[in-house]
C-alpha cells in the first residue's frame, strides 16, 4: 500500500525546475569587448582625420565603460538568468552608433550631434536600469494595458499641435527641445496588444465565422483591437509619418498570428498593406514624390539638377565595396541633411563595406532571434506576445529602414535603432532592451526541461 501511493504521488508530482547557469561573466566579457571595439572605431576616425588619437578617446571609452558596466549589475542583481547576448548587442550598436555621429559631426562644426546623442544614451541606460531594477515581473504591465493604450493615442496626437518638420507631424518642441511621442507610444501599444490578444486569443481563434479558409472573429471581439489600431495609423497618417503607420501595421498583423495561429492573417495582412500603399501614394503629394524617388533614383541626375538623396545613398554603398574606405575616409556627407538620421546606415556601408554591413544586420538578426526565442521559452501567453511584439519592432524598424536608403523599398524617415540620430528613438530602443531581459530572465528562471531556454 505504501509502494503503491508513493508510487501514484510520484507520477502525480510536477517536474522538478531545472536551473540553468546564469551565463553573467560571459556578459561581462562580451561587454568588454563591445566597449574596446567602439574605442577603436573612435580611434580610428580621429586618426584617418589627423592622423593623432582623439583626445577624447579616454573619456569616451570611461563613460561608455561605466554606463555598460552600471546596466551589467542591476542585470546581476535583478535578472541574474537574463540572455547574456541582450546587452553586449545594445552596447556596441550604441557605441558603433556614437563613432558614426562623431565621424560625421568632423565634416559638420556647426552641428554637433554626437553630445547630445552621447547625453541620450546615458538617459536610455538610465532607463533600462530603472525597468530592470522597479519592474520584478513583465505580467504587471498586464495589468495597465488600458492605461498604456490611452497615454499611446495622446502621445501619438501630440505632435498635430505643433508644426510639421521636413513634411511631417512627428516633433514636440518646446524651448530648443525636441522629442517624437510616437517612438514611446509603440512601446505601449505593444503592451496592449499583447494584453488584449492574450486575454482574447480563444475567441479569436475558434469563434466567429469562416470566409475563403479564414476564421474571421466577432465584431465584438476584434472591434476593439481593430478600432486602437486603426485610431493609432489614422492619426500618424494625418501627420504623415507613413513609417511609423507600417511599424504599427505590421506589429499588429505579427501579434494577430502569433496569438490565433493562423496563418490567413498573413495574406490578410499583405493584401491590405498593398491596398493602402497604393492609395496613400496616390492621395498624398508627400508620399507620392517619395515612391517617384524610389521608382527612379537617378531622374535628378538625368535632369540636370545634382543627385538626390537616394542616389548619393546608393553612391555611397557602391564606393564601400566589400571591405569599405576605412573609418573617417568616406564623403557619405553629401547625403545632404539626414546623414546622420535617416542615412546613417549608408554612412557604416561605405566606410566599412558589404562586411561590416553585414556584421551589423547580424547584430540586429541575433537581438531580434534572442527576443523571439525568450518569447517562445515562456508558457504564459502575455509575455510571449509582448516578446515577440518588442522583437517584431526591432526587426520591422531595420528592415524598413535598411530597405529604403539601399532602394528595396520606399523611403520611410524613421531612425536605425540605436544607431542613427534621435534622443527618443536610443532611449525607447534601450526600453525595449530592457523588457526583453525581463522577460528573458522568467523564461529561464522558470525553464522546467521540456522547452529549449
Amino acid at each position: 500500500m505504501t509502494k503503491a501511493g508513493t508510487t501514484v504521488a510520484a507520477a502525480q508530482a510536477p517536474p522538478p525546475v531545472v536551473r540553468l547557469p546564469r551565463r553573467r561573466g560571459i556578459e561581462l566579457t562580451l561587454i568588454l569587448l563591445a566597449v574596446l571595439l567602439c574605442v577603436y572605431g573612435y580611434c580610428a576616425v580621429g586618426l584617418a582625420r589627423t592622423g593623432t588619437v582623439p583626445p577624447g578617446a579616454a573619456g569616451y571609452g570611461a563613460g561608455l565603460g561605466v554606463l555598460a558596466l552600471l546596466a551589467h549589475l542591476a542585470v546581476r542583481i535583478r535578472a541574474p538568468y537574463a540572455d547574456p547576448l541582450f546587452l553586449p548587442i545594445a552596447v556596441l550598436l550604441n557605441g558603433l552608433g556614437l563613432v558614426l555621429i562623431y565621424r560625421l559631426d568632423l565634416e559638420t562644426p556647426r552641428d554637433r550631434a554626437a553630445p547630445a546623442q552621447l547625453v541620450w544614451s546615458t538617459l536610455g541606460v538610465g532607463l533600462f536600469i530603472g525597468v530592470v531594477l522597479v519592474l520584478r515581473d513583465h505580467r504587471m504591465l498586464q495589468r495597465y494595458a488600458y492605461v498604456c493604450v490611452a497615454a499611446a493615442l495622446g502621445l501619438l496626437a501630440l505632435p498635430i499641435l505643433f508644426p510639421a518638420v521636413n513634411g511631417a507631424r512627428i516633433w514636440v518642441r518646446i524651448a530648443g527641445f525636441s522629442i517624437q511621442p510616437g517612438e514611446f507610444a509603440k512601446v505601449l501599444l505593444a503592451v496592449f496588444f499583447a494584453a488584449y490578444l492574450a486575454a482574447n486569443r480563444n475567441a479569436l481563434a475558434y469563434t466567429g465565422r469562416r470566409l475563403w479558409r479564414l476564421q474571421f472573429p466577432t465584431g465584438r471581439v476584434l472591434g476593439p483591437i481593430v478600432t486602437i489600431w486603426l485610431l493609432s495609423v489614422g492619426v500618424l497618417v494625418l501627420e504623415r509619418d507613413l513609417g511609423t503607420s507600417l511599424l504599427f501595421f505590421g506589429l499588429f498583423v505579427v501579434l494577430l498570428y502569433v496569438a490565433t495561429g493562423r496563418t490567413g492573417w498573413i495574406a490578410v495582412g499583405l493584401l491590405l498593406a498593398v491596398l493602402g500603399a497604393v492609395a496613400v501614394g496616390r492621395l498624398e503629394p508627400h508620399v507620392n514624390q517619395r515612391i517617384e524617388d524610389w521608382l527612379h533614383p537617378f531622374a535628378t541626375i538625368e535632369a540636370g539638377h545634382g543627385p538626390n538623396q537616394l542616389s548619393q545613398s546608393l553612391f555611397a554603398f557602391a564606393a564601400g565595396g566589400a571591405l569599405g574606405t576605412g573609418l573617417g575616409l568616406g564623403h557619405s556627407t553629401l547625403i545632404g541633411f539626414a546623414t546622420k538620421s535617416d542615412f546613417i546606415l549608408a554612412t557604416a556601408g561605405e566606410e566599412l563595406g558589404l562586411a561590416g554591413l553585414a556584421a551589423i544586420i547580424l547584430l540586429y538578426a541575433l537581438l531580434v532571434e534572442r527576443g523571439y526565442r525568450a518569447g517562445l521559452a515562456l508558457r504564459e501567453p502575455f509575455g510571449r506576445l509582448l516578446a515577440v511584439g518588442l522583437a517584431s519592432i526591432l526587426a520591422l524598424q531595420v528592415f524598413v529602414i535598411a530597405g529604403g536608403v539601399t532602394g528595396l523599398i520606399p523611403l520611410t524617415g524613421m531612425a536605425m535603432p540605436f544607431l542613427a540620430q534621435g534622443g527618443s528613438s536610443v532611449v525607447t530602443n534601450w526600453a525595449i532592451v530592457a523588457l526583453l531581459m525581463r522577460v528573458s530572465d522568467s523564461a529561464r528562471r522558470h525553464y522546467d526541461g521540456r522547452e529549449a531556454p
